[in-house]
């Protein structure tokens, strides 16, 4: 049973993008329209999240 959340986890974590990413950049766009800024966010994740969070 074990071995199957772990082939699960990884498949995810391999083939996505992680939710804050997908977050950072939706936020990203919605703020600024431009896709330039919502990239560089989105590979900056939670970071920029939490930034945006306690900024705005």
């Amino acid at each position: 049973m074990e071995e199957k959340k772990t082939t699960v986890i990884e498949k995810t974590v391999k083939s996505g993008i992680t939710f804050g990413s997908a977050l950072a950049m939706v936020i990203s766009y919605t703020t600024w329209q431009s896709v330039g800024w919502a990239i560089f966010h989105g590979l900056l994740s939670w970071v920029y999240v939490i930034y945006f969070v306690l900024r705005y």
